[in-house]
């Protein structure tokens, strides 16, 4: 049997670099002077919008998140309905996992075929500069590909807990697709046909960033833009860590209590075939990007919302003009992704390679 389950170079555990006390990073993690964390940038003083969902209409709904998507690509959510108590728990139960002892969570080592459990790198090039972050991946649909076997065991009530926070985004997701879809002028189920309706894909990713010697040398998480749909983030509410480029700079986002933090993945991106100038009205995916710290360690849940893996995505024909043509050639979603997983996460040039020659 492979000991590297598939990974080109055996499998370090950052968890285990962090708690052996060293006061060095391996050169492996150390990035580029030009992609390193700068004070000024995690001092900038922009914020992302953030949205209160409570007693707000489907009219105002999509006003305001279709503003966001079309400036920022990023907004926060508050009163969104997902209860408190169930968001607090998931973070903790799932902090519980990667604090329990190395032999435990090694039985769900993950292999760069489907990245499914416990994992410390993404792509699979020999010799790639590596991010500051173990993580848990996890399929929740379609359910031909969720397996709670695949899922942690430990703590007891992992699996349950899960499970609900699952249903609950899944609900979240569908009434901002439908905002989406009704703040570009269209049906509101249009933006989930195009997704496959009912057969959309959700998995969940949990990072874990252990305390760090040297931060200012390294990324949990080096800058890219999500290939999935639409991405739902809860984050830590005491450690700031994730930035969001806003033109030649990165914006350092606020974590709000139980909030969440929504962003366009690629694949809505591909749906549109606004070009560039028309930036005003278009839904474009954006970099972000992870800072480790020396003090504290740092957990956040991605809960991905995609498109159904094997349907060809392709601008959607009713915002197709001959002034606004298709910029993006068809692709499945299992194709896009597979080029991520081989490559690692590189800024926005996945999405770019697909546009077609004007």
């Amino acid at each position: 049997m492979d000991s590297n389950h598939g990974w080109p170079e055996p499998i370090i555990r950052v968890q285990s670099l962090s708690e052996s006390g060293t006061e060095t990073i391996p050169t492996r993690y150390i990035k580029p002077p030009s992609d390193r964390p700068s004070i000024e940038a995690s001092s900038y003083t922009l914020s992302i919008p953030v949205i209160d969902l409570s007693a707000m209409s489907k009219e105002e709904m999509a006003s305001v998140v279709s503003a966001a998507c079309r400036e920022w690509g990023f907004f926060q959510v508050v009163n969104h309905g997902v209860r408190p108590e169930l968001v607090r728990h998931g973070q903790e139960i799932w902090r519980g996992f990667f604090h329990l002892p190395m032999e435990e969570k090694q039985r769900y080592a993950n292999s760069p075929t489907t990245y499914e459990g416990y994992g410390s790198r993404l792509g699979v090039e020999k010799g790639a500069s590596l991010d500051w972050g173990d993580y848990y991946f996890l399929h929740v649909l379609p359910s031909c590909l969720k397996s709670h076997e695949k899922w942690p065991a430990l703590p007891p009530d992992l699996r349950d807990i899960t499970d609900e926070y699952s249903r609950e985004l899944l609900n979240l997701c569908g009434r901002v697709m439908e905002a989406m879809s009704i703040g570009l002028g269209l049906d509101p189920t249009r933006l989930q046909e195009s997704f496959g309706g009912t057969e959309v894909g959700a998995c969940l990713r949990v990072n874990y960033y252990p305390k760090c010697p040297q931060p200012e040398l390294t990324l949990g998480l080096s800058s890219h833009s999500d290939p999935g749909g639409m991405t739902v983030l809860l984050v830590d509410n005491h450690v700031r860590g994730l930035q969001v480029r806003k033109g030649s700079d990165w914006v350092t986002v606020e974590p709000i209590r139980d909030a969440f933090i929504l962003n366009v993945g690629d694949q809505i991106q591909s749906l549109f075939p606004f070009c560039q100038v028309l930036s005003n009205a278009i839904y474009k995916s954006v970099e972000h990007r992870v800072m480790v710290n020396a003090a504290n360690e740092r957990l956040s849940m991605a809960f991905f919302y995609n498109p159904k893996a094997d349907l060809p995505l392709s601008p959607i024909r009713e915002l197709i003009t001959p002034d606004r043509p298709a910029l993006y050639k068809p692709m499945s979603f299992n194709e896009y992704r597979l080029c991520i997983r081989q490559r690692g996460p590189r800024g926005k040039s996945q999405v770019e390679s697909l546009k077609t020659s004007q």
